[in-house]
């Protein structure tokens, strides 16, 4: 049996380091709004693309960000202090291969992948 969670409310969601991100609930909305981004209607759509699965990842991990991403807890700059929050942050956060890789895991393929034993 599927399993539907219906909260529409956001949740933290600790990325590890000391690092939380303060996200919406993954919906289909937030997903089609994401692909209409351009950096990946350009990366998706050009047949001369160099772009890799992994790059595409990466693209489609910072464009759902953009979207979902309303606070964050733990980044800082060289000298500790709280970094506000805006697009060029959670871009470079990403970059961040421990950071990136618990995004993915703990947030997109969570809402994407349903669980073979029980959601099957």
């Amino acid at each position: 049996m599927l399993r539907l969670n219906l909260s529409t409310e956001p949740r933290w969601l600790d990325l590890g380091h000391g690092v939380r991100l303060f996200v919406e609930p993954l919906t289909t909305a937030i997903m089609l709004a994401a692909r209409s981004d351009p950096t990946i209607v350009a990366a998706a759509g050009d047949a001369d693309s160099s772009a890799t699965n992994d790059d595409l990842a990466r693209i489609v991990a910072k464009a759902v960000a953009h979207i979902v991403v309303k606070d964050w807890e733990g980044v800082g700059d060289e000298n500790d202090e709280p970094l506000p929050l805006n697009p060029e942050g959670i871009d470079a956060l990403l970059e961040l291969w421990p950071i990136f890789e618990a995004f993915q895991t703990r947030y997109i393929a969570g809402a994407l992948i349903l669980d073979a034993e029980k959601n099957a």
